[in-house]
C-alpha cells in the first residue's frame, strides 16, 4: 500500500473475498469453514488434494476484493451487487475475526481494507478455486432462471398470433362465416349448415 509492504505470508492460501449485498452471518460462517478445511495441499507421502491449511499449519492472507461482485453490462463492469463500503468493512473485519477464532490468530493476515493495493501472488501449481456459499449459488441459479422466464415472456408478447403464410395471403370470402377476421367478437369453431 503506497509503496509499503503491509503484510505477507509464506506457504498457505491467498483469499480474495468479494462481499455481496446479500451476504449474511450464515454465508460468512460457511466461507470460514470451507477456507480452513479445503483440502488443496499434498500430504507427507506426496498425495495431492489431501491436506487443509489447518492440517499443514500454513498461513492465510485475506484481501477484500469488491470487484469479484462484478456483473458485466456489455463491456462495462457494474458493481451494484457489492456490499456498500461501510457495511462491507464491518463484514470483512467480522470475517477475519471468525477466521482467527477458528484457527491460529497469528497465521491469519490481511491487507488494508479499501486501499489500492498491489498484491503479489505466487501460485503453486497454479491452483485457483472459486468458493461460493450454498445460498449464493442457489440465488444465482434462481436469478438466471427468472431472467430466462422473463425473456421468454417478452418474446411471447412481441409475437403475433401464428398464421401460416398461406392463411395470411388467401383471399377472404365475405359470405363465409369462417372467413371472419375475428373483429366481430366470438368466432365459433363449429359451422352451422
Amino acid at each position: 500500500v503506497d509503496g509499503e509492504q503491509i503484510s505477507s505470508i509464506g506457504r498457505g492460501l491467498c483469499v480474495l473475498l468479494g462481499i455481496s449485498l446479500e451476504d449474511t452471518q450464515r454465508e460468512l460462517e460457511h466461507m470460514v469453514r470451507k477456507i480452513l478445511n479445503l483440502r488443496v495441499f499434498e500430504d507427507e507421502s506426496g498425495k495431492h488434494w489431501s491436506k487443509s491449511v489447518m492440517d499443514k499449519q500454513y498461513e492465510v492472507l485475506c484481501v477484500s476484493q469488491f470487484t469479484l461482485q462484478c456483473i458485466l453490462k456489455g463491456n462495462k463492469p457494474d458493481y451494484h451487487m457489492a456490499m456498500p463500503t461501510e457495511q462491507a468493512e464491518s463484514f470483512y473485519n467480522n470475517f477475519l475475526e471468525q477466521l482467527r477464532k477458528a484457527y491460529k490468530p497469528e497465521l491469519i493476515k490481511d491487507g488494508k481494507f479499501g486501499a489500492y493495493m498491489q498484491v503479489h501472488i505466487q501460485n503453486d501449481g497454479p491452483v485457483t478455486i472459486e468458493l461460493e456459499s450454498p445460498a449464493a449459488t442457489v440465488d444465482l441459479k434462481q436469478l438466471t432462471k427468472l431472467e430466462k422466464q422473463q425473456q421468454r415472456k417478452e418474446k411471447t408478447r412481441t409475437k403475433v398470433p401464428s398464421e401460416t403464410s398461406r392463411e395470411r395471403n388467401a383471399p377472404r370470402n365475405k359470405d363465409d362465416p369462417s372467413a371472419s377476421s375475428g373483429a366481430e367478437g366470438d368466432v365459433s369453431s363449429e359451422r352451422e349448415p
